[in-house]
């Protein structure tokens, strides 16, 4: 197997923008990544999208982006897992990479949400769910979260003021990011005050829709030092997939596919929970940033909150999480998320992120598309 290095990123502000269409976001990106290896050929693109077709009515959008990008006649496609999109394209870029098929290959990610009513967005969102058995009878993609929020705050006793800690923090964080939809801070009491959407979880417990693109530059070992001074290396990944239907799941407060995602990059990676300093986990709910964390063995089942709410995992601590802010308020332009995260750990680690700035030598990026059905866990290495 080759070495992978990420040599390259590029990042849009995620938010509405109603004067910039897929392509358009793609290539803002894409210039960004591209200028930091000199503009050297890139020989493949992968992208990462969830809503293209349901939303953009646009398939083939591989080709439309090369194209639009200017980057020739290079192979090109796009990969989807629901909200996972990016995480898994990054998968597939380090896939072409290390198999020796590539030197050079970009992984974007993009996503185009907000020209669209809530109720269709919500709609295309809820298909990250069992579409027959599922979405059919009514249930929406925030309901089923909601059961996995009660469920949690029953089995562990975890109040609703303990819960609000994780959106307090990602709004914090969140401030410094340049990149950020939501650059401002809230409270407790602004949490358990918001409107309720599916109840336990209240508005400010969700991720926005958002608009937003992202990019990275994959090397080889041969060209990577050629490429840049900084070059990041995927030490690790892994990837897993549970039951997209949750009724046949065995513990709804735990995923397995993260589990045994986490596992693999782990050992990949000859790290374990205790090595990273950084981490951007999947937090689209409140919820989820709590199990998420441990399922990653960061922490104990349930006492999560209780921890944060005592400053574990803010900035100085090791981990810090989501310094970014988190897909609750960097934003989470779903298909494009992976992507972001990864680029975010990979500048934590050069040391030029130009947000919450915690540095380190290694980091982690979690993407979840579904229900923690589908999951990529990827350990960056300075």
């Amino acid at each position: 197997m080759v070495k992978v290095y990420i040599v390259g990123v590029g990042l849009t502000k995620i938010g509405r923008f109603f004067d910039k269409g897929l392509r358009e976001l793609f290539a803002e990106a894409a210039f960004k990544a591209l200028d930091e290896i000199g503009n050297e050929t890139v020989q493949a693109l992968v992208i990462g999208n969830m809503t293209s077709s349901s939303l953009g009515e646009q398939d083939n959008l591989g080709a439309l982006l090369a194209d639009y990008a200017g980057l020739g006649k290079i192979p090109a496609f796009k990969v989807e897992a629901a909200c996972g999109s990016g995480g898994v394209a990054v998968y597939t870029g380090y896939s072409l990479v290390a198999s020796g098929m590539f030197d050079i290959v970009m992984v974007g990610g993009v996503e185009k949400e907000t020209e669209y009513p809530t109720r269709i967005v919500s709609k295309a969102l809820a298909q990250a769910a069992d579409a027959e058995y599922e979405l059919f009878h009514g249930i929406s993609f925030t309901g089923l979260n909601a059961l996995v929020m009660r469920m949690y705050m029953n089995e562990y006793n975890v109040s609703r003021d303990e819960m609000s800690i994780w959106p307090v923090l990602m709004h914090k964080n969140a401030v410094k990011n340049p990149y950020a939809q939501f650059r401002f801070e809230i409270t407790k009491e602004q949490v358990a005050k918001s409107m309720m959407v599916a109840d336990p979880i209240r508005l400010l417990d969700s991720s926005p829709i958002g608009d937003g693109a992202a990019a990275l530059i994959l090397a080889s070992d041969k060209v990577a030092k050629k490429l840049t001074d900084t070059p990041i290396e995927v030490a690790g990944l892994g990837m897993a997939t549970d039951h997209i239907y949750v009724a046949y799941r065995e513990n709804i407060l735990s995923f397995k596919a993260t589990i045994l995602a986490a596992k693999k990059a782990y050992e990949t990676a000859k790290v374990c929970p205790k090595n990273i300093d950084v981490a951007e986990v999947h937090d689209a709910f409140t919820v989820l940033g709590f199990m998420n964390l441990e399922d990653l063995g960061f922490s104990e089942r349930g006492k999560t909150p209780k921890l944060m709410d005592e400053g574990r995992f803010w900035p100085g601590d090791k981990p810090t999480v989501n310094p970014s802010g988190g897909l609750k308020a960097r934003g989470h332009p779903v298909g494009a998320t992976g992507v972001y995260q990864v680029a975010e750990v990979v500048m934590q680690l050069r040391g030029d992120f130009p947000g919450v700035n915690v540095g380190g030598d290694i980091g982690l990026a979690q993407s979840i598309g579904g229900l923690g059905t589908t999951v990529t866990v990827i350990i960056l290495k300075r």
